[in-house]
Parts: C-alpha cells; structure tokens; sequence
C-alpha cells in the first residue's frame, strides 16, 4: 500500500510539522519568562500555576472550534489565520506591566496552543487509515517546541529580558504563518469540496459524535498522555529549581533534555500503534506510568540522578500514549476528525492548564514538592481501570452477539 493518499502529502506533513513546533515553542514560553515575571511581581507559587497556565486554557477551549472550523474551511487557511493571532497576543504581552494584564495576555498567547486541532484535521486527509497513526505521531513531534522555548529562551531572557524574548517568539511566529500560508497547498477534501461546490454538513452533523461515550474516555486517556506531559514541562524547571537547587539556565536545559525525547518518541508511538495496535501501546503507557509516579510520589528523597531516570521514563511512554491516543480517531470517526480530535485536544489541554495549578496550589498548602506526582498517580490509575472495564465489556458484548 502507498504511503501518502495523495501527492503532496510529504510537503504537507513537513510544513504542518514545523509550523506546529513554532506555535508549541510560544504556547509553553511562560515556563521560562514566568519565572523572571514571578520575581519582578513578587508571585506565589499557585499564582505562577496560574500564570503559566493561561496560555494552555485558551489553546485547549479553542481546540474543537479550530478543528471543526479546518473541516469546514481547511487547514491551510486556518492554521495561518491562527498562527497571525498567536503571534500579535504575544507581542503585545511584552507589553504588559501588572498582573490583570500578564494573564489576559496569557489567554492571547494561548491561542498557539489550537494550532494542534488545525494540524491533525489537515495532515490526516492526506493519508490513508494503514499511515495516519504514524502521520500524526511525526505530526506531534510538534511538541518538541517546549524543548526549543526550554533551552533557548533562558539565555534570551537573561541576555535581553523576558519582554525581548516574547517579541522575538512572536516575530517568528509570524514568520512561520507567511511561509505557511506560501508553501503548503488546501488538502484534497478541501480542494474537491471547492471543486463541486458541495454544500457543507450541518453542524449538528459535525459534532453528532460527540455523544459518544467513547469520545469522552479517549480524551481522558489524553488528558493524562498529553496534559501530564504540558504540565511537566511547564512544571519542572520551577521544581528542580525549587527541589534541587538548579539555576534557571540548567533547570531550563534539563527541562528541554526531558521534552525532546517525550516529543521525538511521539512518532515511534504512532509507528507502534499501526504495527500493533493503538490498545496494546495505551497498556504499556498506563502500567509504565503507574509505575513511574509511584515512585516519584512515595521516596520523596531521589537522588536527582534517579529523579531524571525516573521521570525521563514515564515522558518516553507518555509520548507514545499521546500518538495512541490519536490513533483512534480518523479509525472509528473518519468524517468528524476536526470535531473529535479538537474535543481530544481540547480535554488533553485542560490538562495543561489544571494540573500546573493544581500542582501550585499543593505545593502552597502542603509544602510538599512530591506532591503533585501524587495527583498524576490518582489519574493514571483511573485511566487504566476505565480502559480495562470498558474493552471487558466490550469482549463480552462481542461474545454475547
């Protein structure tokens, strides 16, 4: 079988791929400005969970208005429209002087975070349902921006200032949207669709399967695979900081060296889930993180060589649970991958924006750094005894019938 449905399939999933990689890089760029934004406002932790979780709100809640807008319009068109609004929010943060104003910013900023929805729906028309799990797991390689923002941003910052940093994040962004818009071409549905002048479906239509329960546990799975991921690399350079003493160029270049890998895996993932099954690889990454947080949560007193091997593992299998994850969707809802992979993404990114405050305000109230593997241990294990009840369920259904 052909590797690509449809010519220009390559150019598309290599353009979607970088572009997604920039607006990651912006999504996540409060994990390093806001630690000099918490000293110069004098923040408490919770607060800087807030702070560093405002940009993942607003790129979670708009995730299934972008995907069901690119079914409906195309992804070449609204992922340049997003990646234009990503980048004059996070100009104008640098703008911002007092608190109110850092986290309006911040809800502008997030808007990067959308970008994912649009990428899914637009690289998924151009291959064939045998390809698109690994196509959307080299797709999410994307979140190798975090790693980018991680390693480079602390020496912009301590060079130049947070604002400089954000103004130049915000010029290549814009950047990235012209070449986007100038390289890439409309994907085949959109272009067949314009074609024929094929009325567009109803929008109860587009969001029909969103009553399906199983809608619903894939975006639990996601928002342990993908949003424990978000709030770890947004989390952990203030906790080796806090935990283990590391300035912030070393916390920000461990903080990069834990999200490379958990990004570049993510398409090793999606080769996984079509060799084996997207099921199959969900297990490993549940037992595996169960195992992982465990630890995390109950020897508070790793020494930090076994801290990192630790959490190096559980960001390798979580990366591979973030592709399964998706795997799922063009399989069982081929028609509605905007609606469904945006609603995914959306529940994946809450994530994001919860469990870094859910983390601050733990650490404020218990003082317990460890605490907030505490949180993804309770998560992780409701995630695997969801997934193991409902396929029983569905074996038995199967052998019944």
């Amino acid at each position: 079988m052909s590797a690509f449905l449809h010519p220009g399939s390559g150019r598309a999933l290599t353009l979607s791929t970088a572009a997604f990689t920039i607006c990651f890089a912006v999504w996540t760029i409060f994990s390093i400005i806001g630690i000099q934004i918490k000293q110069q406002l004098s923040l408490s932790d919770t607060q800087f969970g807030l702070l560093v979780g405002m940009p993942i709100l607003t790129g979670s809640l708009v995730r299934i208005v972008l995907g069901v807008a690119t079914d409906r319009m195309g992804g070449r068109l609204v992922y340049t429209l997003t990646m234009l609004a990503a980048a004059l929010a996070t100009f104008l943060l640098s703008w911002a002087t007092t608190w109110p104003q850092m986290l309006l910013a911040a809800l502008g900023v997030g808007i990067a975070g959308g970008s994912f929805a649009v990428g899914v729906a637009y690289v998924s028309r151009f291959f064939d349902g045998a390809r698109q799990g690994t196509a959307l797991g080299i797709f999410g390689v994307g979140n190798v921006g975090a790693a980018v923002t991680k390693f480079v941003a602390p020496f912009v910052m301590i060079a130049f200032g947070w604002q400089a940093t954000a103004q130049i994040w915000a010029g290549v962004l814009a950047l990235t949207a012209l070449a986007f818009w100038a390289l890439s071409k409309d994907d085949p549905v959109t272009t067949a669709r314009r074609g024929t002048r094929a009325p567009l479906r109803s929008l109860r239509a587009e969001f029909a399967p969103l009553k399906n329960l199983r809608v619903w546990r894939f975006s639990t799975y996601y928002f342990f695979s993908f949003g424990a991921f978000v709030a770890l690399a947004l989390w952990l350079p203030h906790y080796l900081i806090g935990v283990y003493g590391f300035d912030v160029k070393t916390a920000g270049m461990i903080g990069a060296a834990y999200s490379i890998p958990a990004s570049i895996f993510r398409a090793y993932g999606g080769i996984l889930s079509d060799r084996m099954g997207a099921r199959t690889v969900m297990y490993a990454t549940f037992l595996v993180s169960l195992a992982a947080t465990a630890i995390l949560a109950l020897i508070p007193g790793l020494a930090v060589w076994a801290f990192l091997a630790v959490i190096f593992t559980l960001g390798f299998f979580m990366s591979l649970g973030k592709a399964a994850v998706y795997k799922h969707i063009p399989t069982y809802y081929p028609q509605n991958v905007g609606a469904v992979g945006g609603l995914v993404g959306m529940i994946g990114g809450l994530g994001g924006f919860v469990l870094p405050l859910l983390f601050g305000w733990l650490k404020d109230t218990t003082g317990s750094w460890p605490s907030c593997f505490t949180v993804l241990f309770l998560l992780v294990a409701a995630c695997t005894l969801w997934m193991h009840v409902s396929i029983r369920q569905s074996r038995a259904t199967l052998q019944a019938a």
